[in-house]
């Protein structure tokens, strides 16, 4: 029985982490199957946006600590091997990805919420750091997204305390985009996807290049490439299709040429 669900409509994959029984915990088994799902979903032409939610109660726990008790594995390899490529992939992924948050995501599980571009998350829903909890520090990415996110003071008191943030205060301090009723979280993440999904993939991509580009650098070489970026959209197929669609008052019809 596999551990992931891939589901394809209307140019929009959702990915579902299916343990609900250990509340969707990041065994090997899970991380190596959704890495390669990522990637496959960077290949196919056809998938627009993607969504990345849990089956069940929860999104996702984290580590499956009971992998953890006697594997001779360091931590420092675990996530060399596994985590590292996971959230990279999530980050190189030229395409939308939305996390559909329906329960709890904490420790890792929080990581590759926060390593998607959205997050629709449901009320009852809550994240939570957990590291601390269990004498570990952040990793899979949280201290690089949650400062950038919620500021340094916030990610220290999420990070140091591990208390957990409802949806309600995940909205207010801007880690949820959107709050939906329970059961809703997939559904409206999926509607949001499939309206990315009908958006120009080209434009999307180097979008998603430029925000990424943008953290890291300063306002004038940020300038410099958005004009870089500009220039290949410009003399793109879909930005032609844009003026006409315009012109001719219709929606465009978008190839990703």
């Amino acid at each position: 029985m596999s551990v992931l669900r891939v589901e394809d409509a209307a140019g929009v994959r959702t990915l579902t982490l299916d343990r609900p029984e250990a509340l969707n915990a990041l065994d090997r088994e899970l991380k190596e199957v959704l890495l390669a799902a990522i990637r496959g979903a960077a290949r196919d032409a056809h998938v627009r946006a993607v969504v990345l939610t849990g089956a069940g109660r929860a999104f996702c726990a984290g580590q499956d600590l009971r992998e953890r008790e006697g594997s001779p594995a360091s931590l420092a390899e675990e996530l060399q091997e596994r985590y590292i490529p996971l959230v990279l992939a999530l980050r190189r992924l030229e395409k939308p990805i939305i996390a559909a948050v329906n329960g709890v995501a904490a420790g890792a599980g929080l990581s590759l919420a926060l390593a998607c571009d959205l997050r629709v998350m449901a009320e009852g829903a809550t994240l939570v750091a957990a590291f601390g909890r269990i004498g570990l520090v952040p990793d899979s990415g949280m201290s690089w997204f949650l400062p950038r996110l919620v500021g340094p003071a916030r990610a220290a008191e999420m990070l140091m305390l591990s208390d957990p943030i409802d949806a309600a205060r995940a909205e207010r301090i801007g880690l949820a985009d959107r709050v939906v009723p329970a059961g809703a979280a997939v559904t409206e993440a999926q509607a949001l996807a499939a309206r990315l999904a009908d958006g120009a993939p080209l434009a999307q991509a180097l979008t998603r290049r430029a925000l990424a580009y943008a953290q890291e650098h300063d306002l004038e070489a940020t300038l410099e490439f958005e004009t870089q970026l500009q220039d290949v959209a410009g003399r793109s197929a879909d930005h032609a299709e844009g003026l006409r669609a315009f012109v001719e008052k219709r929606p465009p019809r978008f190839t990703g040429e």
